[in-house]
Parts: C-alpha cells; structure tokens; sequence
C-alpha cells in the first residue's frame, strides 16, 4: 500500500514537474523573440502664407511608412525602425541591446542621444524647438548605458559619429551639414562626442515628476582643414504629470565652435531632406502643457507647446525665433490622428522665411499653418 502512494506521488510530482517546466518554456517563448510592426501616415497641410496652399485648400499627401523590430532573446535584445518617405529613405534607429542586470543595460549602435528631456520635448507632430538644433529625439552611432534604481535614472553614452554622412540631408535626426547653404560653404562634420543624464523620479498620489538634468560635448571635425573645433550643450528639465494633466518645461543652452569657420556666427544643419542654418550659440526654451482624456472608443490628449531660440551671438542682428502649436491628438484602436496649429516666426518650417533657426528676421510677421498627421500602426 505505501508503495502504490509512493508511486502515485512520484507520478504526480513528475506531471507537477512537466507543466510547471512547460509553463516555464511558453513563458519564455512569450517574453523572448523579435517582434515585427509597422506605421503607415498621411498627412494634410494649409499653409497661410502659400498662394498655392490657399488656392488648392491645402495639400493631402503620403508622410511615410515604417517598419519595426523589437524584442530579446535571453538576455540580448534588438531595436530597429526604418522609414520610407516620398522619394527618400532614412534608419530612425537601429542597435543591439544587452541586460547585464536589472538595473543596467547597454545599447550598440544608433540609439537616442540621452540629452534633454527623456523621450520627446513635445506632445504635436511638429516637435518642439530643441529638435531643429539638434537635440530632441536625436539618434547617432555608439555605446550607451542606461542605469535604473528605484527613482533614479542615469544614462552615459559616447558617439563616435552621426548616423550618416555629413553630407546627407535625407535623414530623421537633426545633425551638422557639410554643403553649400544659402550661399555659404559649411564642412563640418560631428565627432567623439559624451553625454550625462541624470534623471530623479517623485511619485506622489494621482502622478509624478520627473526632475532631469543633461550634458553634451563633442568635436566638430573640418573636412576640408582637417581641424577640430568643438561643441557643447546643458538643459535642465521636469516632465510632470497629475490626475491627466502634464507640464513639461525645459531650459538649454548650446554652443557650436567650428575651427575655420567662415562665419562664426551660424552653422548648417540637415535632417527631413533639407538642410539649413543656426545660430551658433543660442539659448532655447520649451513650455508644454497637455491633457488627456479618456473615452470609450480611445483617448484624447489636447496640448499647447510653446518654444522660443534666443541667439547669443556676437551679430547683434540676429533674431529670436518662436513657435507655438495647439493641438489634439486622437488614438483610436490602431489609429493616432494629429492636428495642429502652428503659429511661428523667425522659425523653419513654420514661418514663410523658414530657411533658419535665430538668423536675422526677414519680414515681422506670425505666420500660421494647419498640419492634420493620420496614421495607422500595426
């Protein structure tokens, strides 16, 4: 009789054993392996200062289209999203990833630049100010180590280089130019560059606040000269969040010191197939307040970000440029629908005179234009 118990128990701590090691197995299965997704976008613009916009009520055209992988095995992981765009292709990101332990993991390859505030320093479509000088959702080719323990957050990276040539403008990120614009010759190129980001979390009831602070440094390299010069940039910033309102705020100062620069007062930069110029010392600052709302069939987040670049240049002409966009954004099952009203001036890409960032003002006027971004993920 004991024997047949012993038996019955052996058997059922062999089944116990085999369903607890498959759960085990489908668990892995399920958090390990590469996941495949992608986006399709439309956009929509009208633009006030374009005759050809105001007679045609506007343009509706393809944005782009993109392709992602995400996901681990074992301890290594990758991250990837490459975009196709009307006539023009560019990698976002693209690295390897390794866990070492819970609160470390280092990133190869083109990864995020750990500068400002974590993420993005905007809620619309537009970006905010900081991503036409180079330094919001910036992405460029080294070694990052992101660190994580409790509310503190620490990232340090080094980039040997941008992730494309100088000379390239079909790119997503906002980097140095090496070309002809308007008029003058730029042969710059980024190099060895290091950043610090320090990031302290306060969670509290109904929200939290995230208190950050950033540093960059890195060489400009001339091409043509074969001279270094060098660049920096600092930003303090806080993304706070409580009961579905969110206040984000961010102050930075940037500095490009080209070595045989032809004009010491601006600089070329190229990102979106289009290059143009920068005040080479600036101050910039971000105001966004946003809030969402949660309905039935999705969610709603209306925002207001507000961004200006004050030039610090020895050219007492230069002028500060502004931009302010009020939007709302609409997630609805695999959609995320972005309309914005953009107002700016002295300001690319939102003003008529929208070849610069901080270079003297042509005109004195606020343009405005309404941009309507569709897209679908999957």
């Amino acid at each position: 009789m004991k024997l047949f118990k012993l038996s019955v128990l052996s058997v059922l701590s062999v089944v116990t054993s085999l369903l607890l090691s498959s759960s085990v197995v489908q668990a892995q299965e399920k958090e390990d392996g590469i996941d495949v997704s992608g986006t399709v976008r439309v956009n929509y613009a009208y633009k006030d200062y374009s005759e050809s916009s105001k007679d045609k009520g506007g343009d509706f055209a393809f944005d782009m289209a993109a392709i992602k992988f995400n996901g681990k095995l074992g301890e290594w992981g990758l991250a990837s999203e490459y975009r196709f765009f009307d006539g023009w292709q560019a990698l976002r990101y693209g690295y390897g990833f390794y866990e070492l332990n819970p609160s470390w993991q280092l990133q190869f390859g083109v990864n995020q630049v750990p500068f400002g505030n974590p993420g993005f320093i905007s809620n619309s479509f537009w970006f905010g100010v900081p991503y036409y000088l180079g330094f919001e959702d910036d992405y460029d080719l080294g070694v990052k180590g992101v660190y994580s323990n409790g509310a503190w957050g620490t990232e340090m990276a080094f980039y040997k280089n941008a992730e494309y040539g100088a000379s390239r403008s079909d790119r997503y990120s906002t980097d140095l130019y090496t070309g002809v614009v308007n008029g003058t010759e730029y042969n710059n190129e980024e190099t060895n560059q290091l950043n610090l980001r320090q990031t302290y979390e306060m969670s509290y009831e109904g929200g939290k606040t995230l208190f950050g602070g950033s540093i960059e440094y890195g060489q400009i390299y001339n091409s043509k000269t074969g001279n270094n010069g060098d660049r920096y940039a600092v930003a303090v910033h806080m993304d706070s969040s409580y009961k579905g309102w969110n206040l984000q705020l961010q102050a930075m100062q940037y500095e490009y010191d080209a070595a045989d620069a032809v004009d010491s007062n601006k600089i070329a930069v190229a990102a979106y197939n289009w290059q143009y110029e920068i005040a080479a010392k600036a101050q910039a600052y971000s105001i966004n307040i946003a809030k969402n709302i949660a309905t039935d069939w999705g969610s709603l987040k209306v925002y207001n970000d507000f961004g200006m670049v004050t030039p610090d240049v020895a050219d007492d002409s230069y002028d500060t440029s502004y931009q302010n966009v009020t939007g709302c954004a609409i997630s609805a099952g695999p959609t995320y629908t972005m309309i914005d009203f953009i107002v700016g001036k002295n300001m690319y890409a939102s003003t008529r005179d929208n070849g610069h960032v901080g270079l003297p003002e042509v005109g004195d006027s606020w343009d405005k234009r309404v941009n309507i971004n569709f897209g679908y993920y999957f």
